[in-house]
């Protein structure tokens, strides 16, 4: 599943999502599993917000195919429980890895450029890998 919208001013994952999906999309990926009512109570104790506010929202999200939706019980004890469709670290790979070949796709040099100026911030682990990749490049650009 690919974000359509990307919010280049944002952080975290309100570049991929608004700021009540994205907090929504925290508590499910640190559940198993919750009913809408279970969810506006969480966020209900950072600043008020009403039951429909957050139904809207999660069944937005379930239309988009972030959430699946199980029924359980049955007349008056029916109830919905939502999970996420993917885990939070699947979802960000995915999404980074979209974001980046797109980039790469339409600006090449322009993103490469900017991608090497911002390693001064990086970690040795991240480096490390980047090395390992170039080796493999120049390799497979020898043989």
């Amino acid at each position: 599943m690919q974000i359509k919208r990307l919010n280049v001013g944002g952080e975290g994952l309100n570049r991929f999502f608004g700021p009540l999906e994205a907090k929504i999309m925290d508590i499910l990926w640190s559940s198993d599993g919750l009913s809408i009512k279970e969810v506006q109570s969480i966020l209900n104790q950072e600043s008020p917000i009403s039951v429909n506010a957050v139904m809207t929202v999660m069944n937005r999200l379930l239309d988009k195919g972030h959430l699946t939706k199980v029924q359980t019980g049955t007349g008056r004890t029916q109830a919905a429980q939502f999970s996420t469709v993917q885990s939070r670290e699947r979802f960000l790979s995915e999404q980074t890895r979209a974001v980046s070949q797109g980039l790469m796709q339409d600006f090449g040099s322009l993103v490469v450029n900017h991608m090497i100026d911002a390693l001064d911030d990086v970690d040795e682990e991240t480096i490390a890998k980047l090395e390992r990749k170039l080796s493999e490049i120049k390799k497979g650009k020898k043989e």
